[in-house]
């Protein structure tokens, strides 16, 4: 018999987010995550209480509502300026930028534009105002190990990723 997902399972899985109005995928997690379940949260709580005793092979949607994840759209997070002001390195449409203000609490702000005389960035979560599917399918539920419980999840969990997110992908270092 195949074990649930319960507290204390290494659960393996792969996902699509998909925007319940375009039906497009905004997301796909190809390569398998693992977490131990009711030890860390790798995603939203609420996909998480869905994930509650399903079994491998099983794949399962949840509809999120991101405004009441991510909180509403903030169009004073949405900066553009004259792109001289702008380092180099930061040109680029998709660059992941780590803010820090006055208080030292850092945001992580993405470029979202970029043209001949100006960049915009957003700080708001990609997902903010949307309506999302999460489509998960269950891969492997297991008893965690020892070892893995005290990491959290799978030791193994560092696969290659550069060819998902590319070589050029861009964060910038809190201080820099």
């Amino acid at each position: 018999m195949e074990d649930p997902v319960a507290d204390g399972k290494l659960v393996e899985l792969k996902y699509q987010v998909i925007d319940t109005k375009t039906k497009s995928v905004l997301t796909e997690v190809e390569y398998p995550i693992g977490y131990v379940h009711g030890l860390n949260e790798i995603l939203a709580p609420q996909v998480t209480a869905e994930l509650e005793g399903k079994l491998p092979g099983d794949v399962i949607e949840v509809p999120i509502d991101c405004n009441k994840l991510f909180g509403p759209r903030d169009e004073s997070l949405v900066v553009t300026d004259s792109i001289e002001n702008v380092p180099e390195e930061y040109r680029e449409v998709g660059t992941s930028i780590l803010m820090e203000n006055a208080e030292g609490k850092t945001k992580t702000f993405i470029v979202t534009r970029v043209d001949d005389k100006s960049v915009t960035i957003d700080g708001n979560n990609p997902l903010c105002g949307r309506e999302v599917v999460f489509k998960l399918n269950i891969l492997t539920v297991r008893d965690a190990t020892e070892a893995e419980l005290e990491h959290g999840g799978p030791l193994d969990a560092d696969p290659d990723i550069s060819e998902i997110v590319g070589t050029d992908q861009k964060i910038k270092p809190v201080g820099d």
